[in-house]
């Protein structure tokens, strides 16, 4: 029924940075605690970070602390995770969902970080 839409991964070299998009659809985004989460290859889906329904509290997993940014625009039911200094370790899918997530998954964005 909900719909989430992720964007703007790629292809970065060590150091570089991206900026993905979640594009929610449905009327309860201003409401819900969000989460950006990512999957690598062969390991479990882990939260990455995650940020209140005002946008005013954040928190981050540690391996990312310092380097990554999530925000919310609630009047475009955008979510954002700015990544910055990026390592080959943040290889892999990345995926927005409720904080806690629900059920239901989208597609998720490839990020690959790479020489």
């Amino acid at each position: 029924q909900v719909q989430r839409v992720e964007s703007g991964g790629g292809l970065v070299q060590p150091g570089g940075s991206l900026r993905l998009s979640c594009v929610v659809s449905g009327s309860t985004f201003r409401i819900s605690a969000m989460g950006w989460y990512r999957q690598a290859p062969g390991k479990q889906r882990e939260l990455v970070a995650h940020i209140t329904a005002s946008g005013i509290t954040t928190n981050y997993v540690d391996s990312v602390k310092g380097r990554f940014t999530i925000a919310r625009d609630n009047a475009e039911n955008t979510m954002y995770l700015q990544m910055n200094s990026l390592k080959p370790e943040d290889t892999a899918v990345y995926y927005c969902n409720n904080y806690p997530p629900g059920s239901s998954w989208g597609q998720g964005t490839q990020v690959t970080v790479s020489s």
